[in-house]
């Protein structure tokens, strides 16, 4: 337990000065905690990575980390069926998935987050036939407010676990998850250069005739890069990007040189148009294929703050030619590129595609 300290998270936009933060190591510990905290009219607030933009990890209360619970407990691989607690990173995850020839089918492009961060606020890859990570949850176990241990389920407590897959730290502290992974695969990667246009002409096609389509935006410019990855038999060799080629393009260029194109958009924003059409220039194609966590991230080395909105699938083309508009009518200077991603509908209250392909 410590106290008088600072907290900022992953991208440094949101500072908190918890009075206390504490790193139980057991559910016993959490529950003890708890029930001190609501004995004596504290507040606490369970904490991941900080990878959130927003204020919802801020507090003045009791900071909970769940480093110390960060263990797998169970895999099965007969039935894909992986438990693990809830302080776990994804990056740790999804190499002990691979270690036991599992993955998960679906993963956004940053693996920095805690598990139990990730589904709680919705974090979601895409591909318009998968859901976020939290439609990949079959059970969860919670400290609730009074102390008390829960476990939910679709069996089990119905309604929580519904509401608690994305429930925003609201219900209580998950301490634990069971995911449902799947046998390990592999995923070619196509990168390539499109004009705005052409991907909102085709962009039907392009969602639905491959397994997982996105696309980024360079805005002042018509250039886009899209990206799509589709699985591979089970008996394809993979093809992973060289060690000296993965190094320039996506330490050097796609973190170092854009790292530095932001730092000085920020000083001289009158220039970040002719830096991004600078960027769009320099849009290259490539192609490679790795196993699927390894395509699905990506290296993340800039910090940044973004703002995510979910809309239908069908109203993307609007969405996209609204922000044209308004940074033409504001005059607004933007560097970083829009990225636009699809998921599938789900059933989970707060979820960015509750009720509807978005």
């Amino acid at each position: 337990m410590t106290s008088g300290t600072t907290w900022h998270n992953w991208a440094g936009n949101q500072i908190a000065r918890p009075a206390e933060v504490v790193a139980p190591r057991d559910i016993d510990e959490i529950v003890g905690l708890v029930t001190s905290a609501g004995r004596d009219g504290r507040r606490v607030k369970a904490i991941g990575s900080g990878h959130s933009f927003t204020a919802i990890g801020l507090t003045d209360g009791i900071q909970v980390r769940l480093d110390r619970l960060a263990d797998l407990v169970s895999a099965d691989r007969s039935t894909g069926l992986v438990t693990v607690e809830a302080g776990m990173p994804l990056h740790r995850l999804n190499t002990k998935l691979a270690e036991r020839g599992l993955a998960l089918s679906n993963l956004g492009d940053i693996d920095r987050q805690t598990l139990a961060g990730a589904i709680s606020t919705g974090t979601h890859g895409t591909g318009r036939y998968l859901g976020g990570l939290a439609t990949q949850v079959r059970a969860l176990q919670l400290v609730l407010a009074d102390g008390s241990v829960v476990s939910c389920s679709p069996q089990e407590r119905p309604e929580l676990f519904d509401a608690a897959r994305v429930g925003l730290g609201a219900l209580g502290i998950l301490t634990s998850v069971t995911l449902q992974a799947e046998p390990a695969f592999a995923l070619q990667a196509r990168e390539r250069p499109m004009s705005l246009h052409a991907v909102l002409a085709d962009l039907e096609e392009l969602v639905a005739d491959n397994d997982h389509f996105e696309f980024f935006w360079f805005p002042h410019t018509t250039a886009t890069l899209t990206k799509r990855n589709n699985r591979l038999p089970s008996d394809a060799a993979i093809a992973p990007l060289g060690r000296r080629r993965a190094f320039i393009e996506d330490e050097v260029f796609s973190n170092g040189v854009f790292g530095l194109t932001c730092r000085l958009g920020r000083l001289r924003p009158t220039l970040i148009p002719a830096i991004n059409a600078a960027t769009a220039r320099s849009l290259g194609r490539r192609k490679y294929a790795d196993a699927s966590h390894k395509v699905f991230v990506s290296r993340r080395r800039v910090r940044f703050v973004e703002m995510e909105y979910g809309v239908p699938v069908d109203a993307v083309r609007a969405a996209i030619r609204g922000i044209g508009r308004v940074i033409e009518q504001h005059d607004l200077k933007v560097s970083f590129p829009v990225e636009v991603r699809f998921t599938a509908a789900d059933d989970i209250p707060l979820s960015t595609a509750a009720g509807r392909d978005s």
